[in-house]
């Protein structure tokens, strides 16, 4: 009876192996190095920013092995960063129809921001501009630093077996 309660209540394993992997991609996120060091603004969207940088380095390589439980993992991978965005922009007092629409952009730059860099990954140039795009909101700023922390962190996360990333024991290189 107890356990099947415990069943009831509790979230889904591969929910929580998500809630995991995001607090290790928030916490690289936190890393003085990305607004000292490389110039990205110390704000919400600076921050909004360099997590969308690490959830994108974190789907692309899950990608790379599809199957129902990958994606299952994306899917509660990216429900819990939308939630973590809506806590915060209710934390700041952002009414509920605020938060609506900030959540729907939040939104459409989290898709649009995966879809440049995979478009532009391979490349250093492509992948500097994308970020001086979004990251740097077009700023005269030498992107070429993130783009190559990036392009390093993905080489990094492909040693890395999908089961050790899904399990949210993630390793970021500097």
């Amino acid at each position: 009876m107890l356990s099947a309660l415990k069943q009831l209540f509790s979230p889904p394993l591969v929910k929580q192996q998500a809630f995991d992997a995001y607090g290790q991609i928030v916490a690289q996120s936190r890393r003085e190095v990305f607004y000292k060091d490389w110039q990205v603004e110390d704000t919400l969207d600076g921050r909004f920013d360099v997590i969308v940088l690490h959830l994108f380095l974190v789907i692309s390589r899950c990608e790379q092995e599809a199957g129902p439980e990958t994606e299952s993992f994306i899917r509660h991978l990216s429900e819990t960063f939308f939630s973590d965005m809506d806590r915060s922009l209710r934390e700041m007092g952002a009414s509920d129809t605020g938060v609506g629409i900030r959540v729907k952009k939040m939104a459409e730059a989290f898709y649009g921001r995966l879809r440049a860099y995979g478009d532009s990954i391979g490349d250093g140039l492509a992948l500097a501009e994308a970020l001086k795009r979004n990251t740097y909101r077009e700023k005269a700023v030498d992107a070429d630093a993130l783009a190559a922390y990036m392009q390093r962190n993905r080489a990094k996360l492909q040693q890395q077996s999908l089961a050790a990333i899904m399990q949210g024991n993630i390793v970021f290189l500097s």
